[in-house]
């Protein structure tokens, strides 16, 4: 279909509705020749897929569905089970508010999900552009998806030179207009796959473009360049403190993190604090679990966070077992049955490797 710079919306939509019932991706969550996608299945792989790539995503969903085939499934699942389920995908927060959303939907809403993107703006973890995804591929209704694909093919569509997230709000009354009334959900996930697979961050196909014909950056030639960015601030290093505390029976103490916050839920080996200038050595030995005999192991743990990075020192120490520290003890070879940060696994594969040399 050739479309043009005065191309109305319509045609747009069409062109590129053509082009997806060729060329769209075969994925686990969804269905074609106009079945019912199963709501269930749309919101998990939706809260999956945030900051996270499809090629990570599917064996985690496969492997969610096989354990939790129904929301009534998952509602009941302890927490501890969920995260070590999600072990790997990181954003941990999601896989909370998850939980805490199949359990209201049950308690709540009969196990249904409400067909109202008001309704599910108001369930945990589910934000403007989640509700607006599972309003149109999973009941077929009209709603503007917003996410980085998205914002990536609209702003070389409409050659936005507005910075992001500057740029958010021009490019999603963009996306709006193109939105159509027929085949909302094709349309969803057709410019999903347009982003993902054709009108990539680096390098974009355009020769295979559907709408090739009316992007304005590809006319100019100035496609690789959009969107532009905000440049993003320097982050922070913080630092912290990790105990490795081995018992006499050769157990490893653990404690499970407050539910709120960064990581929260995970079990880990017990830290410290966080701070913005490094520990000493005293402040250390003060903050630990238990009394024993604390040496420094050498090296440094690093980590990063969207925001900061963190080096954490890990000290080592013995006990005899008559103390009792908050948190439990736990042998290695059932670490595998803890749901840990990727952090964590850091911390353990540091101490064990410094405590064997």
């Amino acid at each position: 279909m050739k479309i043009t710079l005065t191309s109305t919306a319509t045609s747009l939509a069409a062109a590129l509705l053509a082009w997806y019932d060729l060329h769209g991706r075969d994925l686990p969550w969804r269905v074609r020749g106009g079945a019912q996608p199963d709501p269930y299945r749309v919101w998990l792989s939706e809260i999956m897929l945030q900051q996270t790539t499809v090629a990570t995503v599917i064996p985690y969903f496969t492997n969610f569905l096989q354990r939790w085939p129904r929301l009534e499934d998952l509602a009941q699942a302890p927490l501890n089970d969920v995260l070590h389920a999600w072990q790997g995908l990181g954003y941990y927060a999601r896989a909370r508010n998850m939980l805490r959303a199949a359990r209201k939907l049950v308690e709540s809403h009969g196990g249904e999900f409400p067909q109202d993107e008001a309704a599910l703006l108001k369930l945990p973890g589910i934000g403007r552009y989640s509700a607006a995804a599972i309003m149109a591929i999973a009941f077929d209704r009209p709603a503007t998806i917003l996410d980085g694909n998205v914002e990536r093919v609209i702003a070389r569509l409409r050659q936005v030179e507005t910075p992001l997230p500057l740029a958010k709000e021009e490019l999603r009354r963009f996306a709006s207009e193109i939105t159509p009334l027929k085949r909302p959900g094709d349309y969803a996930q057709a410019i999903m796959d347009l982003g993902a697979t054709v009108c990539t961050p680096k390098k974009p196909v355009c020769e295979v473009c559907p709408w090739r014909s009316a992007c304005r950056a590809q006319k100019t030639g100035v496609q690789a360049l959009l969107p532009k960015k905000t440049p993003k601030p320097k982050r922070l290093l913080r630092h912290g403190i990790a105990y490795w505390v081995v018992r006499r029976d050769g157990q490893i103490l653990l404690r499970r993190r407050s539910e709120k916050g960064l990581l929260g839920g995970l079990m880990e080996i017990p830290t410290g604090e966080w701070r913005d200038t490094p520990w000493s050595p005293a402040a250390a030995r003060r903050d630990a679990p238990l009394e024993a005999q604390w040496r420094a192991l050498p090296g440094v743990v690093s980590h990063g966070f969207t925001h900061f990075r963190l080096e954490i020192i890990v000290y080592a120490g013995q006990v005899d077992g008559r103390s009792k520290p908050a948190g439990t003890w736990c042998s290695r070879e059932h670490f595998v049955d803890q749901a840990f940060s990727t952090l964590s696994r850091k911390i353990i594969r540091h101490a064990e490797a410094a405590v064997s040399s």
